[in-house]
């Protein structure tokens, strides 16, 4: 990097605090810092999906698979992301509204106290928070490895650089300032993706490369769908884990429906996101494809592929412009992330074990909130420079194993308990179901793993656990059915599409007096 390339990555992070600064004055109450108060525009609502769904990750740990595999990487990545996204705009987006409008809500979990029970909403709170902890901490880790190839920076110091300067918009601003800087950085990635895609294609003699450039030596098999660990069982594994996660089953993407005025609203929100990660990945993807006819990766992993390419294919400037979509992208998936974590804390977590939690007001949650959010960045900073260790291995074995094992057993609870058919299926399917599946999680990976010659196979290790609690979920429902007439008007609120049904507030976990979304709390 040169100057040019600075003057891009500083001018960047100042456009950052100013969105923070901006979106700071539309931030009264908590339901403004988690869920926008119910206003953001359904555009912006769904490029904020799509894009809180990207991280460094992507340029380090994908481009390792692009590069070893090919499309291999769209396949089993994007593509069941797409349709998982697609199904969940008529499924669970407008039902995630309602339960904000309806049941006036600033947490996705909190609608779960009364779905289900207060240690069912604690289980799934505590472990989605501390499953997120670990998952950040790879993005972080993930930027600080490109920010290290390019300006020779520790990985501690990358991990210090972005954690601070994410701190100081996404703590300051909320939700808005998050969905704000996703816009950017989807501007941002827009124009960096189309120089890389002409710069590779030139390097390769022009437009007809796409589909000639697959008999070279060097891309033998990376046509294939499937390779690798990366087989179809994984892939059908992975449409149900990212069905899931997407949907809100790692409750950042909740929000975004949430945020939206109206179910409808929400629905349009969520086709747009699906529509955006059927096309665009694919042409983030390509340059990586055919990397390695132009680099040769020094990392075992290939995980420095992306960043080699770029420094060959690009000029200073947007060579620039192609770092400050690093940041950006992983910038705002942990801010993201933060947001949603300080939701569940302050919401969920804190009335559940503190009396004076419950008699927050306005202004103190406030504070809660953005306190909440700073110690959450610190504590995944802190996790991402060990992220190379015994424990954790690699980036990439962070976000596909721990993450897609994990993301199903809580997930599944909280969006299979929005929709009428599981009505039957109570607390206690919940809890078993959760349990069983990070059990599962943990004897695959530990245990059982370390007993078989050669390791259980990847589609097992992620595709079991979640098997395993959406087996135990509906069929402990179906045995010990726990419908009750309360929980049966809670799901009418959010499945009833008549206007005139309105809405009704759950027990607030703050002071009486503390309206979560004003007049926003109305319904659809």
């Amino acid at each position: 990097m040169n100057g040019l390339d600075w003057a891009v990555l500083i001018a960047y992070f100042g456009v950052m605090v100013a969105i923070g600064v901006w979106s700071h004055k539309r931030v009264d109450t908590v339901g403004d810092y988690f869920t926008a108060g119910g206003r953001m525009p359904w555009w912006l609502s769904g490029i904020s999906h799509h894009m809180s769904g990207y991280s460094a990750v992507l340029f380090t740990g994908y481009a390792g698979i692009s590069y070893t595999y090919g499309v291999t990487s769209y396949f089993t990545w994007a593509f069941p992301i797409a349709i998982g996204v697609a199904l969940g705009a008529k499924l669970f987006a407008p039902r995630l509204n309602r339960m904000r409008s309806r049941l006036q809500v600033a947490s996705p979990l909190e609608y779960l106290k009364e779905r289900y029970n207060l240690p069912t909403q604690q289980a799934l709170a505590w472990s989605g928070v501390l499953l997120k902890i670990v998952d950040v901490g790879a993005k972080w880790a993930a930027i600080a490895t490109l920010l290290s190839v390019f300006t020779g920076v520790t990985i501690t110091q990358g991990i210090v650089i972005t954690g601070a300067i994410t701190a100081v918009y996404c703590t300051v601003g909320g939700l808005w300032a998050d969905a704000l800087t996703e816009l950017g950085q989807f501007v941002i990635q827009l124009v960096a993706g189309l120089a890389m895609l002409i710069a590779a294609l030139a390097k390769l003699g022009g437009v007809s490369s796409l589909w000639n450039v697959w008999d070279e030596p060097a891309l033998h098999h990376h046509n294939h769908p499937t390779a690798g660990p990366y087989t179809a069982i994984f892939l059908v594994a992975y449409l149900f884990i990212k069905t899931f996660e997407y949907n809100g089953g790692m409750w950042n993407q909740a929000q975004r429906y949430m945020a939206t005025g109206s179910a409808r609203q929400a629905q349009r929100s969520a086709t747009l996101s699906a529509a955006l990660w059927f096309v665009w990945p694919a042409v983030l993807f390509f340059p990586m494809w055919i990397s390695p006819l132009l680099v040769h990766a020094k990392k075992p992993d290939a995980s420095d592929s992306y960043a080699l390419l770029t420094e060959r294919l690009l000029p200073h400037g947007l060579l620039g412009l192609v770092v400050v979509g690093f940041f950006s992208h992983t910038m705002a998936m942990c801010s993201s992330d933060a947001n949603a974590i300080a939701a569940v804390v302050t919401r969920d977590i804190a009335p559940a074990v503190s009396r004076t939690a419950r008699a927050w007001s306005t202004s103190v949650g406030l504070i809660a909130a953005r306190v909440t959010t700073l110690l959450f960045l610190g504590l995944s900073m802190t996790v991402a420079t060990q992220v190379n260790s015994p424990t954790f291995k690699d980036i990439i074995t962070i976000v596909i194993k721990w993450v897609a094992g994990l993301v199903g057993p809580i997930a599944i609870p909280f969006l299979l308990g929005l929709i009428p058919r599981f009505r039957k299926s109570g607390p206690t399917a919940a809890l078993v179901s959760w349990a069983m599946g990070l059990l599962a999680f943990y004897l695959l990976n530990y245990p059982v793993n370390d007993a078989i010659s050669g390791g259980v196979n990847l589609e097992y290790q992620i595709s079991v656990p979640v098997a395993i609690s959406l087996f135990l979920f509906i069929v402990i429902g179906w045995i010990k059915p726990e419908d009750t007439p309360e929980r049966d008007a809670l799901l009418a609120k959010v499945n009833n599409d008549d206007p005139g049904a309105g809405s009704v507030a759950l027990p607030e976990p703050a002071a009486a007096g503390d309206t979560v979304l004003g007049s926003s709390a109305v319904g659809d």
